[in-house]
């Protein structure tokens, strides 16, 4: 089953599979999907983390399985069932599930932020909610899920800390991060590499009525000078905030930096159609630091 559905750019939409578990409906991004296929017997991987189901290589190319059934505390998975295959953050993984449902298209304000008695903001593995036909499909955290599983695959911080000592800088940045975690991750990231005047919001709903109310109030440029956005968030996506942007007379000129795990050649071409001045995927935090120094024109130490 391939799933080359496209979606038109900056319309603040996205297409969700939703899929089951121990009888229980769950839910990812298509963005995220290269292809899903029957189970196949796979090698298992000794001293592997116990939700490592174990490698196969379809079309000579190694994949590592994970039982997502195992991940989510639901015991182990039987040798059925289907594969979903992932590309997110450079990684391709095979996601073992029950059954396939199909295909919602939803718009990001549907999505229901999953509150602290449902999900632990910084440990969760669920990013939303949304509701159809009477039923809630919980849409999964596959990053973090990854990251847990193997912490090298996650935020590379130590990046920074190779960058060495660098000198303070006050230039405004506006980061747009649904993850409370990762949030928290690349403040702290861009903090040690200097970068201390930032302002972080949860959403690209929260970052644009920031920008509208700095714009019509005539301190943009105090407030300012560089955009970071995920692109998976609730409310407003980072494709629609780009969009916005770079369609407003006055906002056009801040450059606008996408750092997503769901950079693939379609989404950078998404990207550069709606303007975004650089786009990186999700790891990559040294090469974050080196981009808004170039967009900023300012010589990294």
């Amino acid at each position: 089953m391939e799933t080359n559905i496209l979606l038109e750019n900056g319309t603040n939409e996205l297409e969700v599979l939703e899929f089951t578990l121990a009888g229980n409906s769950y839910g990812i991004n298509v963005a995220k999907i290269r292809e899903i296929i029957t189970y196949q017997p796979v090698t298992p991987v000794p001293n592997a983390h116990p939700s490592i189901e174990g490698i196969f290589m379809p079309r000579d190319k190694m994949i590592t399985a994970i039982d997502l059934r195992n991940c989510l505390q639901r015991g182990e998975s039987e040798p059925e069932g289907l594969f979903i295959i992932t590309n997110f953050n450079g990684l391709d993984i095979a996601f073992h599930v029950d059954t396939v449902v199909g295909i919602h298209r939803v718009s990001w304000t549907e999505i229901i932020k999953p509150d602290s008695t449902v999900s632990n903001s910084e440990e969760g593995v669920s990013t939303g909610i949304i509701k159809k036909n009477n039923k809630l499909i919980i849409i999964l955290d596959f990053e973090k899920i990854v990251t847990d599983i193997n912490p090298e695959t996650g935020l590379k911080v130590q990046e920074i800390e190779e960058m060495g000592e660098r000198s303070r800088n006050d230039t405004p940045i506006l980061i747009a991060e649904d993850s409370a975690l990762l949030n928290k991750l690349i403040v702290e990231s861009l903090n040690k590499a200097g970068y201390v005047n930032l302002t972080h919001t949860e959403n690209g709903q929260q970052a644009w009525d920031l920008l509208c109310e700095w714009r019509d109030t005539g301190v943009i440029e105090k407030k300012v000078q560089c955009i970071i956005t995920d692109i998976e968030m609730p409310q407003m996506d980072g494709h629609r905030l780009t969009k916005l942007v770079k369609e407003d007379d006055i906002l056009k000129a801040i450059p606008v930096i996408i750092f997503s795990s769901l950079i693939n050649t379609e989404m950078r071409r998404k990207g550069e159609q709606l303007g975004a001045d650089a786009q990186l995927t999700k790891p990559e935090i040294g090469n974050l630091v080196r981009t808004i120094d170039n967009v900023l024109g300012i010589q990294g130490d």
